[in-house]
């Protein structure tokens, strides 16, 4: 078994990349890259003034590696040399000195609209920024992560301390973050800042943000706590103290420099409601269990009551609920649910900490998938109840109870085991109308939206994040039925 995990795990790896490739390939190569600015209110705004407009969209270009800019600060400190000083005065021995430096560089010199100062791109091959993607994707702190000129004594070490805002965790200095293990009361209890996944800045929507900060930051009104700070003060902050990272000298805020008493000042912030992954994750694993619970007893009985009355009620519901659309049971349901029993028709008028907010997006996501999950499972049922195992059971006298709870329910639990992880993504990723209908703030309409907003990096993204997860689902479902069947070996074809 170890062997065939191990080879599972590469071949899932692989799966991964070449999808991951595939669409980067597709997005930066076939789609123009003008595209991205075509819902960018800050482009009308700045077409009056032409230097900071073409400023404003060649760093645009840069977050998404779509090329490499330099302004003219910075052209001309890459211009310069010991034996010459390059300058901003347009003179001919400027010129030829930025031309020579981006001749061998590969750069393309430019000078802006209307001060006609000099910069500089440079149009960065496909594979280039592949490897950039690639090369950055995995971000491992560590003692001499952080270089700051105006902090050249600064201490660098890993040990754990008994802190006096984090408690008992592995604390670093010359590192990004502070707390690179901790330990509190939320899920899963321990936690690290040693690995981060880099999926790079998402753009036009959600600017300047990481990807990851974007989708995995928890949402809604900021949450105050209160903390005894080292310098003794007791003040209510809503920082996650947790998140703390080294901010440069230069940056330094006084206040919060003597608040927290060293260089990890930049934290964000508590939020009360769940990220939009743990959103869809939530309201995905609610849903899971309604489509489970409705689905499996009603195919059972039906399969046990084949031909009766039972059966016929239920496969007429099950062909009604295929039949109808998708879009119209969600909002039939979505006023049933609203005038009837008075549950929001809309995720933000109460808000995610309340229970009533959750309840017909759940039950409207988990329903839409039982029709399906019946008609398979009623069918496996049959097949079973033919199977020489249950002729064999009947000869010897056992009852159909005996033979449902003893034999066929027992075989009948590797599939519903064994779909688990597919029926999970499945729910997460097929949540997009739930989610866009009921504006709830999950990442299953993200995808669409991205798209639609030209949000190259978060499609990128997102595509990553479902098809590991969809890999790897199939990967647990092997493992889980070899849980609930010892029988089932996994190996692979050599063994």
């Amino acid at each position: 078994m170890k062997k065939y995990l191990f080879f599972r795990i590469i071949r899932s790896i692989v799966s991964i990349f070449l999808v991951t490739t595939l669409t980067y390939i597709i997005i930066y190569s076939l789609v123009p890259r003008r595209d991205v600015f075509k819902n960018d209110a800050m482009v009308s705004k700045l077409k009056s003034d032409p230097d900071k407009l073409t400023d404003y969209m060649d760093n645009a270009y840069s977050k998404m590696n779509y090329i490499e800019y330099l302004d003219t600060k910075s052209l001309i400190a890459k211009a310069s040399t010991k034996d010459k000083e390059v300058t901003s005065a347009h003179t001919a021995e400027n010129k030829k000195a930025i031309d020579a430096w981006a001749k061998k560089n590969g750069f393309k010199v430019h000078r802006y609209e209307e001060s006609k100062d000099y910069y500089a791109t440079r149009d960065l091959p496909l594979l280039e920024r592949l490897g950039r993607f690639y090369g950055n994707l995995i971000e491992i702190d560590h003692p001499w992560a952080v270089k700051d000129p105006k902090n050249p004594n600064l201490k660098r070490y890993l040990r754990f301390e008994n802190d006096k805002l984090a408690g008992f965790a592995l604390v670093g200095s010359g590192t990004k973050y502070r707390y690179q293990i901790y330990f509190n009361s939320s899920f899963p209890f321990i936690h690290q800042n040693i690995i981060h996944i880099n999926l790079g800045t998402s753009y036009p929507t959600y600017a300047g943000l990481p990807v990851s900060s974007v989708l995995g930051q928890r949402q809604g009104q900021a949450v105050s706590k209160e903390y005894t700070f080292s310098n003794g003060q007791k003040l209510n902050s809503s920082d996650n103290i947790y998140s703390r990272q080294y901010q440069p000298v230069a940056k330094q805020d006084d206040m919060a420099r003597e608040r927290y008493g060293d260089y990890y000042t930049k934290t964000s912030q508590n939020y009360a409601d769940p990220s939009m992954i743990g959103t869809s994750f939530k309201s995905g694993m609610i849903a899971l269990l309604i489509t489970y619970i409705i689905s499996i007893p009603m195919a059972i009985l039906m399969a046990r009551f084949k031909g009766r009355l039972f059966d016929k009620i239920g496969t007429g519901i099950v062909t009604v609920l295929i039949s109808v659309p998708s879009l119209a049971f969600i909002y039939a349901f979505r006023y049933v649910g609203s005038a009837a029993f008075g549950f929001p028709d809309s995720f933000p008028t109460l808000g995610a900490e309340n229970i009533n907010s959750w309840v017909l997006p759940t039950f409207i996501l988990g329903f839409l998938s039982v029709s399906s999950m019946v008609i398979w499972f009623r069918r496996y049922m049959i097949d079973q109840q033919s199977s020489d195992y249950v002729k064999f059971a009947k000869a010897k006298g056992l009852d159909d109870g005996e033979i449902y709870r003893k034999h066929i329910l027992k075989n009948a639990s590797i599939p519903i085991v064994q779909g688990i992880p597919g029926q999970i993504i499945g729910l997460i990723t097929g949540a997009t109308m739930t989610e866009t209908i009921f504006a709830m703030p999950g990442m299953g309409k993200m995808l669409p939206d991205s798209i639609i907003a030209h949000n190259n990096p978060l499609v990128i993204s997102l595509v990553f994040i479902f098809t590991t997860i969809a890999v790897f689902s199939v990967l647990l479902g092997d493992i889980l039925m070899t849980l609930v069947d010892p029988r089932i070996k996994l190996e692979t074809g050599d063994d």
